[in-house]
């Protein structure tokens, strides 16, 4: 089949896509225990810790936005389909686009109902925007929602990397895998 020859990311961006995944699936479930009976004891931990991570995320997401726009993704091999190279390309970009509107709706819902963010007063940056709890509100239905369709994408994703690595052996896997490219 058309394996590819070290056609796949560099170092750099294999680091911002591992990187940003465990911190997703650091956030999700912190997101969803720190919203769920039974965490009363280390809630506001949990939400110290979701309110940090994701604005950790925000910064390293337009970071591997800017470095894709930079560096293009390397070719997908000759056997994958038209078809499922924009597909693929696709859910990229409406990945990039959901974590971004994550990101910045939780960052606005939390400091517009005035709440601080502890990593970023411990880094010594300000807060950039004033309390507006109306708009504060409107974004609390939108980070959920973004959230929602987050995971929907990223099963996508995870779905057809699996194929690719699993099931069609192409290469397109190695792309990205391992996370730090080796040396040929």
């Amino acid at each position: 089949m058309g394996r590819m020859k070290d056609q796949g990311y560099g170092t750099t961006a294999r680091l911002f896509h591992w990187v940003t995944a465990l911190l997703v699936f650091v956030m999700i479930p912190v997101g969803i225990a720190m919203t769920s009976e039974g965490f009363d004891g280390i809630r506001d931990e949990l939400y110290i810790v979701h309110k940090g991570t994701g604005a950790t995320l925000l910064v390293l997401v337009l970071l591997r936005v800017a470095w894709r726009l930079v560096r293009p993704a390397p070719p997908m091999p000759d056997s994958v389909p038209p078809m499922q190279r924009k597909l693929a390309g696709l859910n990229h970009w409406v990945l990039y686009l959901l974590l971004v509107v994550m990101t910045v709706s939780g960052y606005v819902r939390t400091v517009g109902d005035g709440f601080p963010i502890e990593w970023m007063d411990f880094l010594g940056v300000p807060t950039l925007l004033p309390e507006m709890p109306e708009v504060a509100g409107i974004m609390s239905v939108v980070h959920k929602f973004s959230v929602y369709a987050l995971m929907a994408f990223i099963g996508a994703h995870i779905a057809a990397a699996s194929y690719h690595g699993l099931i069609a052996r192409d290469g397109v896997l190695g792309r990205m895998w391992p996370p730090v490219r080796r040396k040929n």
